[in-house]
């Protein structure tokens, strides 16, 4: 499980890879060591993932059974071909995704990066984004993850951050951008910023003032507007986690950034609990805990590596 979750959190190391080949070749042990690691994935509530048929048997047929002589070397051809295979399908959308990023950080590390503009960034965990800095334009693309934009003021160059087909627009001001699975959250801090959402059918175009947070889910384009205590504005960059009238499986979506473990929630029911709260994320534990037990649910610890959150 070590190689899986070393694998998962580094799918661009080319000495990881290097490393996992040398391991899984050296013993049968470890081939089927490594099955066992994905098949975990799939029981900790996941579905079958899309690399399952590695570790299926197939029936040998008379053409499939090699000669002595070259038994060895289609072994080894063969157990690299899986290595090969499964750090593919395992991390091929991460790494496609930190092939177009500029600037991207690992689960609970946080970032920060000063723009040619003087634009300041504080990227917080399992983050990825583009930068584009010109002479007429200044764009910020949010890929995955949550950042804090500080922006320096430019009456002739509008700073824009697009998070999912949202788009931020502003001359100089301050606010977080949240990129979620179907939501994107933004929270003002200064300054006035103009959200547009133009995606499918759904358009929607509005400004926020200081205080402000909206959450636009990008498949509906309905948009939820609240107001937000100022410290609790891109409260993650204090080890702090603000979520307010949101799933519990939005919110541990959120939490994820931060915990080692993979989170899952099978349960519906409560994966469908609405919750608000400032957690913890130096404690990801307490803060997933203190989410479910309200509703009468607890962590199940299914191996080192996962954490189910169930009410039995």
């Amino acid at each position: 499980m070590g190689w899986f979750l070393d694998l998962k959190d580094r799918p661009n190391c080319p000495q990881t890879h290097q490393d996992f080949q040398v391991w899984i070749s050296r013993s049968p042990e470890h081939e089927r060591a490594f099955e066992q690691a994905l098949k975990t994935w799939r029981l900790l509530g996941e579905g079958a993932p899309a690399y399952e048929h590695l570790w299926k048997p197939k029936a040998l047929t008379a053409a499939s059974v090699p000669v002595r002589r070259t038994w060895k070397r289609t072994v080894a051809g063969a157990t690299l071909a899986l290595a090969a295979c499964a750090v593919a399908l395992l991390a091929g959308p991460s790494v496609l995704l930190r092939l177009r990023a500029d600037h991207v950080t690992e689960t609970a590390e946080s970032r920060t990066l000063r723009l040619e503009d003087g634009t300041v960034i504080q990227m917080g965990g399992d983050s990825a984004i583009t930068t584009e800095i010109t002479a007429s334009v200044r764009r910020v693309t949010l890929l995955s993850g949550e950042a804090f934009f500080d922006v320096a003021h430019d009456e002739r160059r509008p700073f824009t951050v697009d998070a999912g087909g949202v788009s931020v627009a502003v001359l100089g001001t301050a606010f977080d951008v949240q990129l979620g699975g179907h939501e994107t959250t933004v929270e003002l801090a200064r300054g006035t910023v103009a959200v547009s959402y133009g995606e499918r059918d759904h358009k929607q175009n509005f400004e926020m003032a200081p205080g402000e947070m909206a959450a636009v889910d990008r498949d509906t384009g309905t948009v939820t507007r609240g107001t937000i205590a100022p410290e609790e504005i891109g409260a993650w960059r204090t080890g702090k986690m603000f979520i307010n009238d949101v799933t519990i499986a939005v919110a541990t979506e959120r939490l994820q950034r931060y915990h080692p473990a993979w989170i899952s929630v099978p349960d519906a029911a409560l994966a469908g609990q609405r919750v608000t709260g400032l957690y913890d994320l130096d404690n990801p534990d307490r803060a997933l805990e203190a989410m479910v037990k309200p509703f009468g649910g607890r962590i199940w610890e299914a191996t080192p590596y996962g954490r189910v959150l169930t009410r039995f």
